[in-house]
């Protein structure tokens, strides 16, 4: 006798409804007691954050180069999306054995939580939370794979081909009611067997002489799917609720909030005078904190604890030795005005600001910490994991390298690093700008590579001469005849001599500069462009730095230092 078995219709979709429900619920309900409970991390980033180790890195150019500092809500996003998928594929596959279906689930959740826990900065906390999260969902995956079908009703329908020893009927219907094929089975020597009928879409299994073999379940379709939305409404209330999307946890906040910033022993100089051309549209000379840049490999930030904050500095070192908030903070506090610039800032782009730090000079922990003679290198340890490798000269010669503890006269926020991070001028972030900081060791470049340089950027990372025009953006309308063309040029480390610019194809002309507050920061400059004619026109930068290094127009990518090429802006005259 020749048998074909299939799931009953709308059975694989409910289960599907039933994974996709408890992956929300587990997602949001974890998310939310990570925020209350102040934890660092949940299901949610603990995932992202390995996508983010593991992507190749031609993937993770292309996104930030996408979406910016939006790529990690994208992330996020994506990350969500899959696990409801993963949670959808589990209830409609395995439907029809809810023992095993519970199983797999309550499998990935282990996988999640032992995820949660693997990262550095995860605590009880974290693991609370995230088991919390997946109780409540295993629970509630639990209930709808029982709720899915009516009592009574199995989970499987036997359509026997007609054979030589039976035939199938056709279906019936009886006061309004559907239903379903029902099939004699072929007589056997033991008995005969009656196929089960289907009811209003639901599916009766096969009646033997010995009884039935229905399965007691759950609560109907109504309770499926009022079970289903109540767990994916608490479930999605939470995500909107939680520490991933409220990106601080709450005991970081607050403890930033209270945090008086001490007044530095030595403060920075004032601005000077004309350190602004004074032409709207060209980016403030000084960044606000909030206007910052954000890119680095945390999807959330840390909520770092102050009090339990430490800062080890050791490796090839004569004298180790590890440092509390407090002590920091005792030390002698010097203010310093530097531009910090992201590696992965495009060509005109704005991956960059210049800040008031204030902090300890690194080259005052080293000088305490003795550096063996033999190492060159030293590799910045984030509380996520993050680590980035510096020359040790940069941070023991007469620059301002700095562990900082405040931007602008305050507090750093925690999405730039409370409590504390790494500011060292001249190089780009990646190699200089550790958030979070917790560890610095002294090591060498052949003995160590940091989270970056394993992904193919550069080890040591100088910032390059660079320029940007502001004003007149691009496609703009501007009034012909004079036309005002002003931005910015940076060259940290080193200092802008000069800045050219030219109209379409024409001559190089210089820029007027504004004043330079130091060699490690920004300087605007304008340029008055006379008798533009109607029409479409380009306008190009170019900046000379200190040593007389022009600013190249080869166009390359930022890996494996910096992307390179002339800004140019197209606008139109009227």
């Amino acid at each position: 006798m020749g048998h074909l078995t299939r799931i009953a219709p709308g059975l694989r979709t409910r289960g599907a409804l039933a994974g996709v429900a408890a992956t929300l619920l587990l997602l949001g309900s974890a998310d939310a007691l990570a925020r209350v409970l102040g934890a660092s991390t949940s299901p949610l980033t603990a995932v992202g954050l390995l996508v983010i180790r593991v992507l190749p890195t031609d993937l993770v150019k292309l996104a930030i180069t996408l979406f910016g500092e939006s790529d990690k809500i994208v992330l996020i996003l994506t990350v969500g999306v899959a696990g409801l998928v993963i949670g959808g594929l589990i209830g409609g596959l395995l439907c029809t054995r809810p023992h095993v279906a519970l199983l797999t689930f309550t499998l990935a959740e282990a996988v999640l939580i032992l995820l949660v826990g693997l990262r550095p900065e995860a605590g009880p906390p974290d693991l609370i939370a995230s088991a919390a999260g997946s109780v409540l969902a295993a629970f509630s995956f639990a209930l709808l794979l029982g709720a899915r079908r009516r009592p009574g009703r199995t989970t499987r329908q036997t359509e026997v081909s007609q054979t030589e020893a039976g035939q199938t009927d056709a279906s019936q219907t009886d006061a309004g009611r559907t239903e379903a094929s029902q099939t004699e089975a072929s007589q056997t020597e033991a008995g005969q067997t009656d196929a089960g009928r289907t009811d209003a879409g639901q599916t009766e299994a096969g009646q033997t002489e010995a009884g039935r073999t229905d399965r007691p379940a759950g609560f109907g379709r109504r309770g499926f799917f009022l079970l289903a939305g109540a767990s994916a409404m608490v479930g999605a209330v939470g995500i909107a609720a939680g520490r991933t999307v409220v990106a601080v946890g709450r005991g970081a906040a607050e403890a930033a909030r209270r945090f008086v910033l001490p007044a530095p022993a030595v403060p920075a100089p004032p601005v000077p005078d004309g350190a602004e051309v004074g032409v709207d549209g060209v980016a403030p000379f000084t960044t606000a904190q909030a206007d910052l840049y954000r890119i680095d490999t945390a999807l959330v930030p840390p909520a770092v604890d102050p009090d339990a904050w430490e800062l080890r500095v050791d490796g090839l070192v004569e004298e180790p030795f590890t440092l509390t908030f407090d002590e920091l903070l005792a030390m002698r506090l010097e203010e310093h005005r530097i531009t910090l610039t992201c590696v992965s800032n495009p060509v005109g782009g704005g991956l960059l600001g210049t800040g008031t730090w204030t902090g300890v000079p690194v080259r005052t922990l080293l000088a305490r910490a003795k550096p063996l003679p033999e190492a060159d290198m030293v590799l910045s340890r984030s509380i996520d994991g993050f680590t980035a490798s510096t020359p040790l000269e940069a941070m023991t010669d007469d620059r301002a390298s700095l562990v900082a503890v405040g931007m602008n006269g305050e507090p750093l926020t925690p999405e730039h690093g409370y409590p504390v991070r790494l500011i060292v001028p001249g190089l780009y972030g990646f190699v200089s700008a550790t958030k979070w900081v917790t560890r610095i060791e002294v090591t060498r470049f052949d003995r160590a590579e940091a989270y970056w340089t394993q992904r193919g950027w550069d080890a040591k990372a100088p910032i390059l001469v660079a320029s940007r025009i502001d004003v007149p953006r691009g496609l703009d309308s501007v009034s012909a005849g004079e036309v005002v063309v002003a931005g910015s040029a940076w060259a940290q480390g080193v200092g802008i001599a000069e800045v050219q610019v030219r109209l379409d194809d024409g001559e190089w002309t210089a820029a007027d500069l504004g004043a330079e507050a130091n060699a490690d920061t920004w300087r605007q400059w304008r340029v008055t462009l006379p008798e533009v004619e109607s029409g479409r026109h380009s306008v190009t930068v170019r900046a000379v730095d200190q040593e007389g290094t022009v600013q190249t127009e080869e166009r390359r990518t930022p890996i494996p230092n910096a992307a390179t090429g002339h800004h140019r802006v197209e606008f139109r005259a009227e």
